[in-house]
């Protein structure tokens, strides 16, 4: 290689450097992109009806801002409330967990091993307990995590403003040659994460309201807290809805031994409608992911960017799937012509 070419070289190596050194910066914009790729959803659907876009992202913010009034009103003190009684509650449950571990050890006969203790078994389970300390680490510093939300917002409200202007300067990163096809190919992640955003939203609702309905029925305490928890858990596919029956599980161990089946049982079902019949449903447009894929991208975007990387890692694994698919397969693999010829 010239002079150029090893320059250009290592131009290439200190990039990726110092995008590996902001990554948590990276993942915020791409937090922000999410949001406005959303709320740019909306305003696209109101202008269908001839209304100007400045006209039409005022409604849309107005509309957020109501909501989000609304919910902290009416949801935000009843929840808090409901958490904090759940809180003062785990004392509790920690003790009736070890006198029902104690009790079922001395009904055990003598040849079989001692059933191990509570904190035997939590030791036995480090990803659980790695993911509790990252979720109390994320929200342990105020202060941070509400920069960062206030971040989050500005950034989305710049992006919504001039959504055309962000996307040019994004394909200028692309050679002049290849800047048309990362357009279309820009599109089509827009679309599917757009799909994927109007699939999960309804989808967390449909297992926050059942979560909360079977909950009353079977009249396990603190219904609200159980109910968001279910729904927000779900935006985190594998994880979130095991994660999800933890605590209603806990609550039902102080009421009666039998609602703590009650609850699972219901709650396997509940996730197997949403699995294999409002999924394929509502997201007939949404891009399948492999189940191994997703969680191996779980398990990626945890390990380099920690929660927030966990919560993104779906919107993350779909941009990613589109630009695979449309830029190395199809324009590089598919049209690489082998003179070989496989047997089918």
């Amino acid at each position: 290689m010239n002079f150029g070419q090893w320059f250009g070289f290592f131009i290439l190596l200190v990039s990726i450097y110092v995008l590996w050194q902001i990554r948590n910066l990276l993942l915020l914009v791409f937090t922000a992109v999410v949001l406005a790729t959303a709320l740019n959803r909306l305003v696209r659907w109101l202008q269908k009806f001839k209304i100007k876009r400045l006209f039409a992202l005022s409604i849309t913010i107005s509309l957020c801002l109501f909501l989000l009034v609304v919910f902290v009103w009416l949801v935000v003190p009843p929840f808090v409330e409901q958490f904090r009684r759940l809180l003062e509650l785990l004392p509790a449950v920690w003790s009736k967990i070890d006198w029902e571990i104690e009790a079922l050890s001395q009904r055990l006969p003598d040849f079989l091993p001692q059933m191990p203790t509570r904190k035997e078994l939590i030791a036995q389970l480090p990803p659980l307990q790695q993911i509790i300390n990252n979720f109390i680490a994320f929200f342990s510093d105020s202060l941070t995590i509400l920069l960062q939300l206030l971040l989050v917002l500005v950034l989305t409200l710049m992006m919504l403003a001039n959504p055309p202007r962000y996307r040019k300067a994004f394909l200028t990163l692309f050679p002049s040659f290849y800047r048309r096809r990362a357009d279309e190919i820009l599109s089509q992640s827009e679309i599917a994460l757009g799909n994927w955003l109007t699939g999960i939203a309804i989808n967390c609702l449909f297992i926050g309201v059942f979560s909360g309905i079977g909950l009353a029925v079977l009249q396990v305490r603190l219904v609200l807290v159980h109910a968001l928890l279910a729904g927000v858990f779900n935006f985190i596919p594998n994880i979130g809805p095991a994660a999800s029956f933890v605590f209603p599980a806990m609550i039902a161990v102080l009421e009666a031994p039998w609602k703590v089946i009650a609850v699972l049982v219901w709650y396997i079902i509940i996730q197997n409608i949403e699995t294999y019949w409002l999924s394929p449903t509502v997201m007939a447009k949404q891009v399948s992911l492999l189940p191994a894929v997703t969680l191996t991208a779980q398990l990626f975007f945890a390990r380099m960017f920690g929660l927030l990387g966990l919560i993104l890692a779906l919107p993350l694994t779909v941009v990613a799937k589109t630009w695979i698919e449309e830029a190395l397969l199809k324009d590089v693999l598919d049209k690489w012509k082998s003179p070989i010829k496989f047997k089918e």
